[in-house]
């Protein structure tokens, strides 16, 4: 009786270690991989808000146009990338986001060294509703923030939505609540990126 009051316990023990130890092997042996993968959606991420086209979609050459192209910097606290020629500074890419009407919105946003202009802007997570809110992944809204003027800003108002006499983009039909988040964390950390330049200085 006891024998076969224990054996399932033994057996599923055994079952439960058994693939307890197949999936840390395979999260072992995924990691690097994984890591990888990641590495290179950032680059593409960078590469695009500054408009660097790559050669193709393969890693490598991802990797080599990034390299080629971007270094990494530290401003305060903050990860940034920067393109140079020569010497000098010609643009920089940080970090941006704030809080969306389902979640969190992080991405990158990219700014010339004048502030004169923001080249482009990416998202790489969100949580907004797909064919709503989740359009501002979609190419037709972020391409609208490509080379955007930003010398006429008034009061930290960077990004305005048309119809306003001094828009520049136009929100998405039908999620107006994500599209003022977009544009407020935007003008936040544009304003909040120019002063710690300044800050640097």
């Amino acid at each position: 009786m006891k024998k076969s009051f224990s054996f399932p316990i033994i057996f599923m023990i055994i079952i439960t270690a058994f693939f307890t130890f197949i999936l840390a092997f395979l999260n072992y042996k995924t990691t690097d991989v994984i890591a990888y993968n990641q590495e290179t959606d950032l680059r593409k991420t960078i590469l695009y808000v500054f408009n660097i086209e790559t050669p193709s979609d393969d890693p490598k050459a991802i990797e080599e146009t990034f390299n080629q192209y971007i270094e990494e910097e530290k401003i305060g606290e903050k990860t940034i990338y920067v393109v140079k020629e020569g010497e000098n500074i010609i643009a920089y890419a940080f970090p941006i986001g704030g809080t969306g009407l389902w979640g969190t919105v992080e991405g990158y946003a990219a700014i010339s060294a004048d502030n004169s202009e923001l080249l482009g802007i990416d998202f790489v997570s969100h949580s907004e509703t797909p064919g709503l809110g989740g359009r501002i992944s979609e190419e037709p809204f972020k391409e609208q923030f490509r080379n955007l003027d930003l010398t006429n800003a008034k009061g930290g108002e960077y990004i305005v939505y048309r119809p306003a006499p001094d828009g520049n983009v136009d929100s998405i039909a039908g999620a107006t609540l994500t599209s003022k988040s977009v544009s407020n964390f935007l003008n936040k950390n544009i304003e909040d990126f120019i002063n710690l330049r300044k800050g640097e200085n």
